[in-house]
């Protein structure tokens, strides 16, 4: 009689429980493609956005603009996009991939020329890069990296870019000129102000490109069109408007673009 009575027991108990984890509620989830750049600072903005939305997880895909544009072309699931060139927002929303209604320009950068913190080689312009001692200078790849679209500019303004040509790497995004640079793999690289700023003690900063040398650095984010949050989509882009999240797009070098 007590075996019968513990077993209606553990049953009672088994069932409660399937009921219980039936009844629970998933938590709820954003997806947010963002330029590399942006990595150190949208990870402390997601922080505090999943501490003031309890039960949000805020999930990040970071890589070039470029290439996150052309995954939401793929059709992606994201909800939030935010790229480091207004051109890489045009191309998606020219197709009606975003809701026009939420884009705004939210952060600025500036255009620097770095060499590793450990390197002998005097460099103190841009010009410099044509001296034959310089033999490898990486930027991201022109044709899907805003950074790379910027440092071609700016190379193009100080008329080395075809003398400079030949010495060039490539690279997927602006982080992993950072990396090639820190780990002293290139003579020389040209990154964002914020990138040269998460390695402060690894590189040195060693020109920066003047106004005028390129199309200015202007951040625009927007919600993507389809996503299956937009509240908490627009809620995550609200953050960036208000001063918690300016402030620590500050903390990591960005300017206000409003």
């Amino acid at each position: 009689m007590l075996k019968k009575t513990l077993l209606w027991a553990a049953g009672c108990m088994m069932v409660l429980a399937t009921a219980g984890s039936s009844n629970a509620q998933p938590s709820k989830e954003i997806t947010v493609s963002a330029a590399i750049s942006l990595k150190n600072a949208f990870e402390e903005i997601g922080t505090l956005f999943e501490s003031q939305n309890k039960g949000v997880k805020a999930v990040f895909n970071f890589g070039a603009s470029g290439d996150l544009a052309r995954q939401i072309e793929g059709g992606a699931p994201v909800d939030v996009f935010a790229s480091a060139a207004q051109k890489d927002m045009d191309q998606i929303d020219t197709k009606g991939l975003i809701d026009g209604a939420t884009r705004f320009n939210f952060a600025k950068n500036t255009v620097v020329l770095i060499q590793s913190a450990t390197s002998t080689l005097e460099i103190k312009g841009f010009e410099d890069l044509l001296k034959p001692e310089i033999k490898m200078i990486s930027i991201g790849n022109p044709q899907t990296v805003p950074a790379g679209k910027y440092a071609q500019e700016v190379l193009t303004h100080f008329k080395v870019w075809e003398g400079i040509s030949n010495k060039l790497v490539l690279a997927e995004n602006v982080r992993q000129v950072l990396d090639y640079v820190t780990k002293n793999e290139v003579d020389a690289g040209v990154v964002y102000a914020t990138d040269a700023t998460v390695q402060a003690g690894k590189i040195k900063i060693v020109a920066t490109a003047p106004t005028g040398s390129h199309k200015p650095v202007v951040y625009p984010v927007a919600v993507v069109k389809g996503s299956k949050n937009e509240v908490l989509a627009k809620a995550f882009i609200t953050m960036l408007k208000a001063d918690d999240g300016m402030r620590i797009l500050k903390k990591y070098g960005f300017e206000s673009a409003q």
